[in-house]
């Protein structure tokens, strides 16, 4: 039986990354450095802000002042560019309202800087069709340590027995075990089929209405 999903949001709800590639791309660009390709800042997201502006920047400008600066400007234009370019991805806005009408309960747990999450969910699904919306915050642990999963189950009342954690990478997979649930992988994000197998992904959806069926052969088998 699933009566919860925890839904990673880049990637698995939004198609970010143009939005958070030209932001790093323009900080870069501040500043002299190499920029990147989109594919490239495929594998550089996923494990909060601070990384990916450690990973974009050169060796040279990774010390403690530095990165904190390059921070702070990364964060500044992506706030306000971060509706630039995305969207959500097609069929998402129809599986949450259907999740919604099955008396399904959704939250986001993600990686990305807590201040960020709200707004841009809001922005595109608009309110109310999660019950928290949640992301990296200070003295938690991210993703994917579980800590911040069993802290948000707690919050919302989520029975880990019919909780299912669903995101687009390899840290969306190993923190869904790490908290002791079934994790699904879903295939038009980030990193694709093979990372999400090798981790060991319970299930696989090629499009968001997979969701939907999975949770039905779920509960209908309990």
């Amino acid at each position: 039986m699933i009566k919860t999903i925890l839904f990673d949001l880049d990637g698995t709800l939004l198609n970010t990354i143009d939005d958070l590639a030209d932001a790093a791309n323009w900080v870069c660009a501040q500043n002299g450095w190499p920029t990147f390709s989109v594919e490239t800042y495929k594998h550089f997201v996923g494990n909060g802000i601070p990384k990916l502006v450690e990973r974009f920047s050169p060796e040279s400008a990774r010390t403690p002042e530095q990165l904190a600066a390059t921070l702070a400007a990364f964060s500044a234009r992506y706030d306000a560019h971060k509706e630039d370019k995305t969207a959500p991805y097609p069929g998402m806005a129809e599986l949450l309202d259907a999740l919604q009408a099955e008396g399904i309960q959704t939250a986001v747990f993600s990686n990305k800087a807590d201040e960020f999450c709200g707004k841009i969910v809001e922005h595109y699904f608009g309110k109310g069709k999660f019950t928290v919306i949640r992301g990296s915050r200070k003295g938690v642990p991210t993703k994917p340590d579980p800590a911040g999963v069993y802290a948000l189950m707690q919050d919302i009342g989520a029975d880990p027995k019919t909780t299912l954690f669903i995101g687009d990478s390899d840290v969306d997979i190993l923190t869904g075990h790490n908290a002791h649930l079934p994790a699904m992988g879903v295939l038009w994000g980030f990193r694709g089929e093979a990372e999400l197998t090798a981790v060991g992904a319970d299930a696989l959806a090629a499009k968001p209405e997979d969701i939907l069926d999975h949770i039905h052969k779920a509960n209908k088998t309990q």
